[in-house]
């Protein structure tokens, strides 16, 4: 342990006996699963405890949030890891019910039901966690060959049938009241609350059985997502995408003021040769203190060409969003897009939300000619034909896409022109590197005639990308 750490402990005595080593066992569990939990925040997780009420699971949780948490992408993996390692009752492999034949031949699971849905339309958190612990026991247990127990929230929800609940829920209520539009949304939003608290009591006591019986770091590491920014584009449920959405204009904010730095604090400009042997007089002639010219860093204009088609959709997307919300760091941002064809969606973008304008160039712009299917080639030609002559030694060339072109003509000779004329031309592709040239992919022959063409699968890559040519 470090010396910090030592300090922070001998502060005071510890508030119970193992928490802190369960503390630090928390973060190491945080780090492993990407979220930026560095030492100083262990420390002040340490620092927090005597200033919470420790049996007060709820203040505990939020008071370790607020000190280790930095990025809210990261709340997610933070409350399922929490759950693990505070769990609402205390871990003890002993303390697992042991159901009997007998008990299994008492429980009466249509008696459950009925007590459940009491009990729900009751809105008593209490009640509500012990009734979710007596369905993982009765309906989620499953004894293996070697005697072990071991228990599966699929078993549990196969049994308790949600949807049927929050019916059962509705017509109780309306059988007692005629109810307003108003009043049954309300009331339909209590009872969907409701539920999510049984599902994550359920969840939460499937995970501390699994803890008691396999131990706390094993469960950690076997259930945590990796953090959303992590993410493959290519895999992304709708709250995945509606998660990123929510992160690209902070992180364009924090992107451009690191640019910025970089630009301001960056190296000198040239030699400057008659200020530095003006100045190498008082040395006698011995340029000692050699002076530069002023550095003048250029914003870069930069052309941005991507394949929207279905396979790359959701790369393009965030691309798109990120490179948008980071306008005012290019002299010029033009955009074109392409399916089997190519046109300039530059005029969606200048007004209105990214968002909106990503929707409308799906709608409005002319990406298809022929069949629908992506064809590199014929979109590459046809903007070096409409285009070519505005791409200048100061401009950046930005092409997205799988370079998977359906076994079509390539025109490698395009970007081979393009990168004479232009100050630098890359290519993201969000495939694995092992697949590119595999199939009816040609990115090694389009690699050839680019500056470099990066992997990017998701918006961590993409981030250290942007900055890199900003």
């Amino acid at each position: 342990m470090s010396d910090q750490l030592s300090e922070v402990l001998r502060e005071g005595p510890p508030p119970l006996d193992g928490l802190l080593q369960r503390v630090l066992d928390f973060v190491q569990a945080l780090r492993r699963a990407g979220v930026d939990a560095t030492q100083a925040e262990a420390i002040d997780a340490f620092r927090v405890l005597p200033h919470v009420e420790l049996l007060e699971r709820e203040q505990l949780r939020e008071a370790l949030a607020a000190v280790i948490v930095t990025s809210q992408i990261h709340r997610r993996a933070f409350d399922d890891l929490f759950d693990v390692y505070f769990p609402a009752r205390h871990a003890d492999a002993d303390d697992t019910p042991m159901v009997t034949d007998e008990d299994v031949d008492e429980f009466d699971p249509d008696e459950y039901m009925q007590e459940l849905l009491e009990s729900l339309m009751e809105s008593g958190d209490e009640t509500i966690r012990q009734m979710a612990r007596i369905a993982v026991d009765r309906f989620g247990r499953v004894e293996g060959r070697d005697g072990g127990v071991s228990y599966f929230q699929y078993k549990v929800f196969r049994a308790v049938d949600m949807r049927q609940l929050m019916r059962d829920m509705m017509a109780e209520v309306a059988d007692e009241e005629e109810l307003s539009d108003l009043q049954e949304r309300l009331y339909r939003d209590e009872f969907e609350a409701r539920l999510r608290t049984f599902t994550q009591e359920i969840e939460a006591e499937v995970r501390r059985r699994a803890a008691a019986a396999r131990g706390a770091d094993q469960v950690a590491d076997r259930m945590t997502r990796p953090p959303v920014e992590e993410l493959d584009f290519f895999h992304l449920s709708a709250e995945d995408q509606a998660q990123l959405r929510a992160q690209i204009r902070p992180l364009a904010r924090k992107l451009a003021t690191r640019v910025a730095v970089k630009r301001k604090h960056g190296k000198d400009g040239r030699l400057d040769v008659r200020k530095t042997v003006r100045q190498s007089l008082s040395t006698g002639g011995v340029p000692f203190d050699p002076a530069f010219k002023p550095r003048k860093p250029h914003r870069p204009e930069l052309f941005v060409i991507c394949d929207v088609s279905g396979s790359v959709a959701s790369f393009a997307r965030f691309t798109l969003m990120l490179v948008h919300s980071l306008q005012e760091q290019f002299s010029k941002v033009r955009s074109f897009a392409f399916i089997d064809t190519l046109d300039e969606v530059t005029s969606l973008f200048e007004q209105g939300e990214v968002t909106d304008a990503i929707k409308r160039m799906m709608s409005e712009a002319e990406l298809v000619w022929l069949d629908g299917h992506s064809d590199y080639g014929h979109s590459l030609e046809r903007f070096h034909a409409e285009h070519a002559r505005d791409i200048t030694p100061r401009a950046t060339v930005l092409i997205l896409g799988d370079a998977r072109n359906n076994y079509r003509q390539a025109n490698t000779w395009v970007l081979q022109d393009l990168e004479r004329r232009a100050r630098r031309v890359f290519w993201l592709n969000p495939e694995p590197i092992q697949f590119w040239g595999t199939g009816d992919s040609i990115a090694p022959s389009y690699g050839r005639f680019v500056q470099d063409m990066v992997e990017v699968r998701n918006l961590k890559q993409l981030t250290k990308f942007v900055e890199r040519i900003a």
